[in-house]
């Protein structure tokens, strides 16, 4: 076929003919000759799909098609709509539009009205700036603000001129012609213009978007999402998608919602008897009755179905959510949570480390320079200095020490640590942090060749015994935020350390393939999404970096 028909290409339908291939389904297809396929009319009862299919496939263009007694419209061509942070985000701020005509469409956030003019300030979540609207008693739709319609939470469509501002907070402002109320908000909105908590926030976390510091957040987080693609895609990995659903655990921790059918559904789980539940004469859970004929659940991780991607496109990365049955509240953890999870052939622990500083490194610089507005609100109301921070990461070079060397650091510090320090324990937050904010004055560090007794199963065994070749990247105010290693490619090592573990070697059965068909070296790292933007953003409790926090107790919305 020829190229694709263009949207704006008038179609011109010249007279038709078509060519019989074979008479029933069980005849042969025989190859005819294409000279001779424009010698049969086509009867005029064929459907216009026949039609339109013989005439595309001989390169004509068709015209429009018409219906005796059907209207027929075409579909209207998209454009993009403006958006405050069209008119006000130049370098002019807006005062290059002055005298334009336009339309804003958004939410009223406050309503103040004077003997003669009423500002409204508009949000359409496109950036943290308002668009103030004057109206004066003269505008169309004014009744709507005598009658009270015009409030707190309220969507509105209003057109109006571009003037300069009388006020010192804006360059521009609109000045109404007319005013359309496109949703009442009821005098209950809870969001009014006083500052409320978080915490209230997170029970009405339908409406917290629309403020500002939730609007913030979710422009900061997008931006480090599109910069994670932008980042890999640019260096050559092909994105995975990695299933929700699986039968292992890629942490071996047990820690996983199971994924079932055998208890009812949601119609009626509210009165399920416990005794239809199938189980085996032993009295265990029967799964061969369930959906998949064994136990599954929510992954942990991508990483290890990522490992069968490396193995054959060389360097992948997966970005998807995860899940985890831990029963924490803290301010550090999620029961629902994405993570980015890159994986690279033909690489080791160097080469892992290499490509997480550098990740790191690009997606801040990218929120500190397309996300201005926002990062200086968080460093006025949020975090003071947090630009500096980020700044900092962007452009220093990342401190790299051993495990055992960051435990000596910490033994010889002078402060008291909740929880001891020795060879052999799991760094704790206050560690990393201490470390990081302390030792290094803010500088991001990595610590590598971990204890092999408290890291997984897959990282690769060092020479000495007793380390595996992984690293933990801590950073300010978080602590850690990526974790990866060196996977062990060497089949006798894995097989040994799944024994050593206790863990089941026939689940895994086609990731220890990978180790027996053209095994590679290859390395790759963990960054839950919610935590970097904790970091980006200064926000200290991570059920505030996502939408609609999942926790112990809590799946609301």
């Amino acid at each position: 076929m020829g190229g694709a028909v263009s949207p704006a290409t008038t179609l011109r339908l010249k007279p038709l003919y078509a060519f019989r291939l074979f008479t029933d389904y069980r005849s042969p297809i025989k190859l005819l000759n294409p000279q001779k396929l424009h010698t049969t009319p086509i009867p005029r009862q064929r459907s216009f799909c026949s039609v339109v299919s013989a005439a595309i496939s001989s390169g004509e263009a068709l015209e429009k098609p018409k219906f005796d007694g059907v209207k027929n419209e075409q579909v209207k061509e998209f454009r993009k709509r403006l958006r405050v942070a069209d008119i006000k985000g130049g370098v002019d701020e807006g005062l290059e539009r002055l005298g334009e005509t336009l339309v804003v469409r958004g939410w009223v956030r406050t309503v103040r009205a004077q003997s003669s003019v009423t500002f409204i300030d508009v949000n359409d979540g496109s950036c943290l700036s308002n668009m103030q609207c004057v109206m004066g008693s003269d505008a169309e739709g004014y009744d709507q603000v005598e009658n009270g319609s015009i409030s707190t939470g309220a969507s509105v469509w209003i057109e109006g001129t571009v003037v300069s501002s009388q006020g010192s907070k804006q360059k521009i402002e609109l000045k109404v012609q007319k005013l359309v109320v496109v949703g009442k908000s009821d005098p209950s909105f809870p969001i009014q213009k006083k500052r409320v908590s978080r915490e209230f926030l997170r029970t009405k976390a339908h409406l917290r978007p629309r403020t500002n510091t939730f609007g913030a957040v979710s422009r900061v987080r997008n931006a480090l999402a599109y910069a994670t693609h932008k980042f890999f895609q640019e260096n050559g990995f092909v994105w995975v998608s990695s299933p929700i659903i699986t039968a292992s655990d890629c942490e071996g921790a047990g820690e996983q919602f199971c994924v079932t059918t055998l208890i009812p559904n949601s119609n009626e789980g509210g009165e399920s008897p416990v005794n239809a539940i199938p189980t085996t004469e032993a009295g265990s859970v029967d799964w061969s009755q369930d959906f998949f004929g064994k136990p599954a659940y929510l992954t942990v991780s991508g990483q290890l179905n990522g490992e069968t991607y490396a193995t054959a496109l060389s360097d992948i990365y997966t970005f998807g959510p995860t899940f985890r049955a831990e029963n924490s509240n803290t301010s550090r953890h999620l029961a629902e949570f994405w993570m980015i999870e890159p994986e690279l052939a033909f690489a080791d622990l160097d080469d892992d480390m290499a490509c997480a500083t550098a990740y790191l490194q690009y997606v801040v610089k990218y929120v500190l320079e397309n996300c201005k507005e926002d990062m200086d609100f968080f460093n006025t109301w949020i975090e003071k200095g947090i630009i500096n921070r980020l700044s900092d990461v962007a452009e220093k070079n990342f401190v790299q020490l051993t495990y055992t060397d960051a435990v000596e650091l910490l033994l010889k510090a002078k402060k008291k640590f909740d929880f001891p320090v020795k060879w052999g324990c799991d760094l704790q937050s206050e560690h990393e942090r201490y470390i990081t904010e302390e030792a290094f004055g803010g500088c991001p560090v990595i610590i590598r060749d971990y204890p092999k007794d408290i890291k997984a199963f897959y990282m690769r065994q060092n020479d000495d015994g007793k380390t595996v070749a992984a690293m933990d990247m801590l950073v300010p105010r978080v602590g850690e935020l990526i974790g990866g290693s060196q996977r062990e490619e060497r089949l006798e090592y894995l097989e040994e350390r799944l024994d050593n573990m206790n863990l089941n070697k026939e689940s895994f059965w086609w990731y220890l393939d990978l180790r027996r068909y053209g095994s590679v070296p290859h390395a790759g790292f963990g960054l839950g999404f919610e935590r970097l933007v904790q970091f980006a953003t200064g926000i200290d409790n991570i059920r505030d970096a996502i939408p609609f926090p999942r926790t112990p107790g809590s799946a609301e919305f």
